[in-house]
């Protein structure tokens, strides 16, 4: 008789594999987006910079004129009592929010909104940002940190900058306990076993026998004792180029 497998225990939703979220600041996004905003400009002020544990980058609390406040990643550059400015007619300077239809080409960004008022979506990683390419009819053309392209509302709003923490991941860990931590603080268990390198009864790959492995693909209705590897698969493998 077999054990229940990692998947089946982290299933159940037990502390040992949950996020310290009572840890956790604030969520990150924008005020509500309003028609003022578009064609005024609202100014603020950096009142205070956080730790959050599981982000990689400092949280900017910001305190604009009208009375809202809201969090933010802080980009490079940022400080205290730094002053910002919010809307359509807001400069180009680091750490302003403006819409991406008033951001000129060539423009570094962070904290992008997917859709009009979202409160950012994008970009929002330590060290990661994005560049305006281009204003079409389809929408602004920006070039994510994935190197990808998509055309985006240009009402969505953006900050004008680089998230800062850029050489996070520059420094090794050092010891196991900081990694431990770090993993906990995001809901992730480490260390991880391999699959291969479990006995037969707690795993589907787990066998002391070298021979053929088994297929790693397994479908989206698979019950939870076999439901590891690649889920519903499309394809796998490294994509061979056509030749034209």
């Amino acid at each position: 008789m077999g054990k229940r497998i990692r998947v089946q225990r982290r299933g159940r939703g037990a502390s040992t594999f949950r996020a310290s979220t009572h840890k956790r600041i604030a969520p990150v996004q924008y005020p509500p987006l309003s028609k003022k905003e578009l064609e005024t400009v609202f100014n603020g002020q950096i009142q205070n910079l956080f730790h959050e544990p599981g982000r990689g980058a400092p949280l900017a609390l910001v305190k604009l004129e009208t009375g809202e406040s809201y969090y933010t990643v802080a980009p490079e550059g940022a400080h205290v009592g730094q002053q910002i400015q919010m809307g359509g007619k807001a400069p180009i300077d680091i750490c302003n929010v403006l819409p991406l239809g008033n951001i000129p080409d060539g423009t570094m960004v962070c904290s992008i909104e997917r859709t009009p008022g979202d409160g950012g979506k994008m970009s929002r990683s330590s060290g990661a940002y994005a560049l305006v390419a281009g204003h079409t009819p389809q929408g602004v053309m920006i070039k994510l940190p994935s190197r990808r392209t998509r055309y985006l509302n240009p009402l969505c709003r953006a900050t004008i900058g680089v998230i800062s923490g850029a050489g996070r991941v520059d420094k090794p860990f050092l010891k196991a306990g900081a990694k431990f931590h770090l993993m906990k603080a995001k809901g992730h268990t480490y260390p991880r076993t391999r699959g291969v390198a479990m006995i037969a009864a707690a795993h589907p790959y787990g066998s002391s026998k070298r021979g053929a492995r088994k297929v790693t693909t397994v479908s989206r209705g698979a019950p939870p004792g076999r439901k590891v590897g690649l889920i519903a698969a499309r394809q796998t493998g490294r994509k061979r180029r056509r030749r034209t």
